[in-house]
C-alpha cells in the first residue's frame, strides 16, 4: 500500500491541504450566520446552495477538463475557490453568501473531478484499493482537523477566512509542480434511478436518506451546537468528532457486512444512527455527547458505502460502476434537500429539531430495511463482492473501486 501511495503523494497532499482550508467553511459560515441572528431557514438555503453547486460542478466540470486539461482546470477552480473564500469578508449579506456557497460547491466538485480522475489513472490492479483508502484518509482527515481552525480568530473576524484562503491557494502547488502527465477523463455514465430502485430499493432509500442526514448535519450541525450553549471551540470539537468517527467506523462495519447479510448490517447501522441522534436531541453535545457524536458520524458516514455495496451485489459486474455513479447523484440530491427540510423543522421545533428529524428519518430507513429483509431473499455470501469504503464526492471516484466479478448475479434485495 505504501508503494502505491508514493506515486500519488502530491495529489493526496493537495486534497489534504485543500480540505484543511475549505472543510471548516460550512461550519464557520453557519456559526457566523447564527451569531448575526439569521433564521434557520436562510442558513438552510445557504447550505443547500453549496450542495447544489457541488452537484452542478460534478456534472459540468468535465467539459472544462476536456478543453484545457487537468492541471489548468485544477488551478482555475482552486484560484476561484480561494477568491470566493476571501469574498465572505466584504459583506455578510445572505444573498451574497448564498451565491458564494454555490461557487464554492462548484469549485470543490472541480477539485474532486481532477484529482479523482488522476488517481484513477495512476492506480493499477491491486493498488487501487490502497489508493482509494489513502484518498479517503487525506480527504476526511483534512476536513476533520480543519475544524480546529475555527479556534483561530485573532483580533478580527476575517482571520479564519484569510487562513482558509491561504491554505486553499497552497493546495495548487503540488499539482502545478507535478511531472505526471494529465490523464484521460473517464466516462461516468450513470444507471437510471428507476432501474437502481427496481434492482435494490434499500440501496436507493438508504443513500437518499444519508444525503439528507449529512447535508443537514454539515449545514446545521453548528447551529444546533451553538444554540445548545457550546462555544466556538466546543463546536469545532463536536464537528471533528463526528467527521473522524465517520472515518473510523466505515472499515469495521464494512467487514461485518462481508461476513453477514449486508441488509442486516445496514439495518443495525441505521439503528445506531437513530439512537445516537435521538439522544443528541435531548442532551448537550459535550462529554458523553462527543461520544454520541462519534457514533452518529460512524453510522451515518458508513451507511452510504454499505448501500452502494448492497446495490452492487444485485448487479452484473459491467453495471456496477455506472450504478455507483447513479447513487452519487441520489446522494447529492438528498444533500441539497436536507438543509431545507431540517431548517424548516428547526424553525418550529428549535435546534433539537435537527436530530429529531434525523432520528425519524433513520427510524424510517430502519423500518424499510426490516421490510426488505422480510420480503426479499438475502444475497448468498459467496455472491457478495468485497466491501470497499467510498467517498461521497463525484462519480469519478467510483472508477477507483476494484470490481470483483461474481459468478452469478441473481441475488435479490
Amino acid at each position: 500500500m505504501i508503494s502505491s501511495l508514493a506515486s500519488v503523494r502530491s495529489l493526496l497532499f493537495a486534497i489534504f491541504v485543500l480540505m484543511l482550508g475549505s472543510g471548516f467553511l460550512t461550519t464557520l459560515i453557519s456559526i457566523r450566520l447564527q451569531v448575526n441572528g439569521t433564521v434557520p431557514i436562510v442558513i438552510g438555503l445557504i447550505a443547500t446552495s453549496y450542495f447544489a453547486g457541488l452537484a452542478t460542478g460534478a456534472m459540468h466540470v468535465g467539459k472544462l477538463v476536456e478543453r484545457v486539461g487537468h492541471i489548468r482546470t485544477f488551478a482555475v477552480v482552486v484560484a476561484v475557490l480561494s477568491a470566493s473564500t476571501l469574498s465572505y469578508t466584504f459583506s455578510e449579506h445572505a444573498l451574497l453568501w448564498m451565491l458564494l456557497r454555490f461557487i464554492d460547491g462548484f469549485c470543490v466538485a472541480g477539485v474532486y473531478v481532477c484529482l479523482e480522475s488522476w488517481l484513477n489513472d495512476r492506480a493499477e490492479g491491486p493498488s487501487r484499493g490502497g489508493v482509494l483508502a489513502g484518498y479517503m484518509i487525506a480527504l476526511y482527515l483534512g476536513q476533520g482537523i480543519g475544524q480546529q481552525i475555527l479556534n483561530v480568530t485573532g483580533s478580527t473576524p476575517t482571520t479564519p477566512f484569510i487562513l482558509a484562503s491561504l491554505l486553499i491557494s497552497l493546495a495548487v502547488l503540488p499539482v502545478a509542480l507535478t511531472r505526471m502527465n494529465g490523464p484521460t477523463l473517464p466516462s461516468t455514465v450513470s444507471l437510471s434511478i428507476w432501474r437502481l430502485y427496481a434492482t435494490s430499493p434499500l440501496a436507493i432509500v438508504g443513500v437518499a436518506a444519508t444525503g439528507v442526514i449529512l447535508g443537514a448535519f454539515y449545514g446545521l450541525g453548528p447551529v444546533y451546537a451553538g444554540a445548545s450553549g457550546l462555544s466556538v471551540s466546543d463546536t469545532a470539537g463536536f464537528m471533528t468528532a463526528v467527521i473522524l468517527g465517520g472515518v473510523a467506523l466505515q472499515w469495521p462495519l464494512g467487514r461485518l457486512s462481508d461476513r453477514f447479510d449486508r441488509r442486516t448490517v445496514i439495518v443495525a447501522t441505521t439503528a445506531g444512527a437513530a439512537i445516537s441522534a435521538l439522544v443528541l436531541s435531548l442532551t448537550v453535545p459535550t462529554g458523553l455527547g462527543l461520544a454520541l457524536g462519534t457514533l452518529f458520524g460512524g453510522a451515518s458516514f458508513a451507511l452510504y458505502p454499505l448501500c452502494v455495496a448492497h446495490a452492487n451485489d444485485q448487479l452484473a459486474p459491467a453495471e456496477r460502476v455506472s450504478a455507483t455513479g447513479g447513487l452519487v447523484l441520489v446522494y447529492s440530491l438528498g444533500a441539497a434537500v436536507g438543509p431545507l427540510v431540517v431548517s424548516a423543522a428547526m424553525t418550529v421545533l428549535g435546534p433539537q429539531g435537527l436530530f429529531q428529524v434525523v432520528a425519524i428519518l433513520a427510524v424510517s430507513v430502519f423500518g424499510f430495511g426490516m421490510w426488505r429483509r422480510w420480503v426479499g431473499d438475502a444475497v448468498p455470501a459467496e455472491m457478495q463482492q468485497a466491501y470497499q469504503p467510498l467517498p461521497r464526492t463525484t462519480a469519478v471516484a467510483t472508477k477507483l473501486v476494484t470490481i470483483v466479478p461474481a459468478e452469478d448475479d441473481t441475488g435479490q434485495d
